[in-house]
């Protein structure tokens, strides 16, 4: 009686283990939402998909509506060629949009699509037109670090300009107040008669007050 009560629980406590391993196996491989449901397939290009893998969640304002089937190379576009199964139940125009967008800050990349206003549905084996690919922190890093050192260049640039500026600006009106006073000397050379003529006005004028 002992043994069997043993061997009961011995048994499920292996069953509760190997449901927790295969439940991290579906979690690991992206598909512990499998959904049985009939679908439709729909094809989308990206130039860049980060980190998106197969059996990423397709959104929709938040709302799970499909998974990400395949995803493959176009050799004739060079660009990333995805492959999703929407739930039939879930029609959407086919003019709508799709973007690559991460939960989170650092979670994982999923498709979220943006419904449209034509009165025409998607059909299975249509193509989305307008994509936006995904985000690459590592370019937005690249991209404020180059932007910050042109800055700096430029600002340097300017302040290099505004010296040999306020130098020359300097030497001007050193310039003019010399050429001021030598036109001034030349003048009383030249005329002697009128500045002694304007000497004795002036003493006249002192000696009549």
């Amino acid at each position: 009686m002992k043994k069997t009560a043993l061997d009961f629980w011995v048994g499920l406590f292996v069953l509760c283990g190997f449901v927790a391993l295969l439940f991290l196996a579906l979690k690991a491989g992206n598909m512990s939402a499998l959904s049985f449901q009939p679908t439709y397939q729909v094809k989308m290009r990206f130039d860049n998909i980060g980190g998106l893998k197969g059996g990423a969640a397709v959104k929709s304002s938040g709302v799970v509506v499909g998974r990400v089937d395949t995803i493959t190379f176009d050799d004739k576009t060079f660009q990333a060629l995805v492959t999703i199964d929407v739930d039939k139940k879930f029609q959407f125009p086919d003019d709508s949009s799709a973007k690559i967008l991460t939960s989170g800050l650092l979670g994982e990349q999923y498709i979220g699509l943006e419904p449209g206003g034509s009165e025409q549905n998607l059909k299975s084996g249509d193509t989305i037109a307008m994509t936006q690919s995904a985000i690459v922190l590592e370019n937005l890093i690249s991209q404020f670090l180059y932007s910050k050192a042109a800055d700096s260049g430029a600002a340097s640039g300017a302040s290099a300009a505004g010296a040999p500026a306020g130098g020359a600006g300097s030497a001007a009106g050193s310039t003019s107040g010399g050429a001021s006073g030598s036109a001034g000397a030349n003048h009383g050379a030249a005329f002697p008669g009128a500045a002694a003529a304007m000497g004795g006005s002036n003493a006249a004028a002192s000696g009549a007050q």
